[in-house]
């Protein structure tokens, strides 16, 4: 399957930028590429949190979680290095677009990076949420990426009897649920 094919059924949502990148002046588009390094700022703090759950995970049981590295892609999936890396023409005689370096640090470590560091710490919290709260709401199916083998709540039986049917039944922490056959589950798909 080609990239540009799509697998969805549901209504797509697509943000619109590329129509309107040209119609802004170039003051603001300078501004807004100042703005996208900014967030490395927060690197350490996401870090930090991201080895405080990590680690909080593993003191309450947890075995099999996914670490930083599986969020980072592998350094031999990128199509360019610095020999082969494409370049922009640029707007202006010094655009760091000319550079291949400012293509490979933005293309290979920057952004891949930043991503990955995002998506590992929002998978942790995921799971704490359904260890510690398994219970269902508009966005829950989206912790899809999170599933556990049973949460806090299933583990006790008096406490597991509280909960209400789509709460106790949900593939997502609980790998026993009575729609589910095995490692597969007719409801993953919901």
């Amino acid at each position: 399957m080609k990239a540009c094919e799509s697998t969805t059924t549901q209504e797509e949502h697509r943000v619109k930028i590329g129509r309107n990148h040209n119609k802004i002046p170039v003051w603001r588009r300078t501004i807004g590429l100042m703005l996208v390094y900014l967030p490395i700022l927060t690197w350490p703090f996401i870090l930090i949190s991201g080895l405080l759950s990590y680690y909080h995970l593993k003191m309450v049981g947890a075995e099999n979680l996914k670490t930083l590295f599986d969020f980072l892609p592998e350094r031999k999936s990128h199509r360019y290095n610095l020999k082969n890396q494409i370049t922009m023409d640029g707007t202006f005689s010094i655009s760091l677009a000319k550079s291949r370096l400012y293509w490979i640090l933005n293309c290979t470590w920057y952004c891949p990076v930043s991503v990955g560091l995002f998506e590992w710490h929002a998978y942790l919290v995921k799971v704490i949420e359904n260890w510690w709260c398994p219970f269902n709401h508009q966005n829950k199916n989206s912790y899809d990426n999170a599933k556990i083998d049973q949460s806090f709540w299933h583990i006790y039986p008096d406490d597991r009897a509280k909960l209400e049917e789509d709460d106790l039944e949900n593939p997502i922490w609980n790998d026993h649920c009575s729609a589910c056959q095995g490692d597969s589950c007719e409801n993953d798909e919901k």
